[in-house]
């Protein structure tokens, strides 16, 4: 697709009602809302357990659940109550697709919704496939990972911050919604789709080949920050670090010549036998190339470092932390400006999917249950002092 983004986005009719809390559901709901689709979030009233989750801005307003559920509309009921399940019942009826990973409550499993609504979506993320509990930070442990993490002399097992399971399970599960509203489309037919946090987990480390390593019984090693199968590793300058990554022949080439060490590896490759155009070589003596390559580095400004590789194929990139990040962020054609009510004006980022040249904003995040109103109206055609007597009766809205 070439020129502006269009006026109607992809998904532009996709209603989506989702029950969720936590990264990975809101974070396919929100995946779909910045590609047009109808994405209504239901709560209960008062909040889900990630209304409140770390970080907070100065006002006490959660950034991660206004950084989840960007573009979509709130509405609260009272979950513990029939009346208030039936109303959300009565949501998912008039919408036809429900994305969840709340636990099943009598009137909102897959079997009642889908009396109501024959041709239903219902898509649901689980911990485990067995139907058991899982948390990103649990299903990484099960699956080896914190043990290839780390300083090479670590002996206890390394967690990672970043929750990166539950950002594949969001992607997974948006991926799934649109494959079966496209089998929808072409048969009339509903689906049920299931996936499980610690499948997609176990799937990736199986993809990426950990696994079958393991089973013909490799044992794959604790590397710091050094790349597994290639040379890659960070380097300390005069004011700072960086990581420099040799994927090719190429990479490597242009390394050589732009650190002036080809005389010096083509030496080490007679004195060792080895070949550094192939990755294997460069990996095996990846402690010997970086001594060599180290006092380079150490004797340059990250400013210098950029100064030599520029124009060249070398990966690299200076270490940075998230003030830092954040202090560059007016330069990133990503990021917006919102001014989120509770947590002010700042940049927040759109939708990472290019549609067309023109950058697709960010939108701003609800208030919880802002849009109960509008919705029992425009979706379920409630009039308007029905909706004020279930929000009088705490079954439908913020009292």
């Amino acid at each position: 697709m070439s020129g502006e983004v269009p006026g109607v986005l992809p998904l532009a009719g996709m209603r989506v009602v989702e029950l969720s809390s936590f990264v990975a559901v809101p974070l396919g709901g929100m995946t779909l809302a910045q590609l047009g689709a109808d994405v209504i979030r239901v709560d209960q009233i008062g909040g889900g357990p990630d209304i409140d989750r770390r970080p907070l801005a100065p006002s006490g307003r959660s950034l991660y659940w206004a950084g989840l559920n960007k573009g979509k509309r709130s509405v609260t009921a009272d979950l513990r109550s029939a009346e208030g399940r039936g109303l959300v019942a009565d949501l998912v009826a008039a919408s036809g697709v429900v994305l969840t990973n709340a636990p099943p409550r009598d009137g909102l499993t897959y079997e009642a919704l889908r009396e109501r609504r024959p041709d239903l979506i219902h898509v649901r993320l689980q911990g485990r496939r067995d139907g058991g509990n899982a948390v990103d930070y649990t299903v990484n442990a099960a699956l080896g990972f914190p043990y290839v993490t780390g300083p090479s002399d670590q002996g206890t097992p390394v967690n990672h911050a970043l929750p990166a399971w539950d950002v594949a399970c969001g992607l997974y599960l948006a991926v799934g919604l649109l494959a079966a509203e496209r089998h929808r489309l072409r048969t009339g037919e509903g689906q049920r789709i299931r996936v499980a946090l610690q499948d997609v987990a176990l799937a990736t480390a199986g993809n990426l080949g950990y696994l079958t390593e393991a089973q013909l019984g490799g044992v794959r090693p604790r590397l710091g920050n050094a790349l597994y199968g290639d040379f890659g590793r960070d380097f300390a300058t005069a004011d700072g670090r960086v990581m420099v990554v040799a994927l090719t022949v190429r990479h490597w080439r242009d390394l050589v010549d732009a650190t002036g060490f080809g005389e010096v590896t083509a030496a080490l490759e007679r004195a060792l036998g080895a070949d550094f155009r192939g990755a294997g070589d460069r990996y095996a003596y990846r402690e010997t190339l970086a001594g060599v390559l180290a006092p380079w580095f150490a004797s340059r400004t990250c400013a210098e470092v950029e100064e030599a590789l520029k124009g060249t194929s070398v990966l690299w990139s200076r270490y940075r932390d998230f003030t830092e990040v954040a202090a560059g962020l007016d330069a990133e054609p990503l990021m917006g400006e919102l001014d989120q009510p509770g947590i002010g004006p700042h940049l927040a980022p759109g939708s990472p999917l290019r549609l067309g040249e023109a950058p697709a904003p960010p939108a701003l995040a609800p208030e919880l249950g802002q849009h109960t109103g509008e919705v029992l109206r425009d979706v379920l055609s409630l009039p308007p002092e029905e909706a004020d007597a279930l929000r009088a009766r705490r079954i439908a809205g913020e009292p």
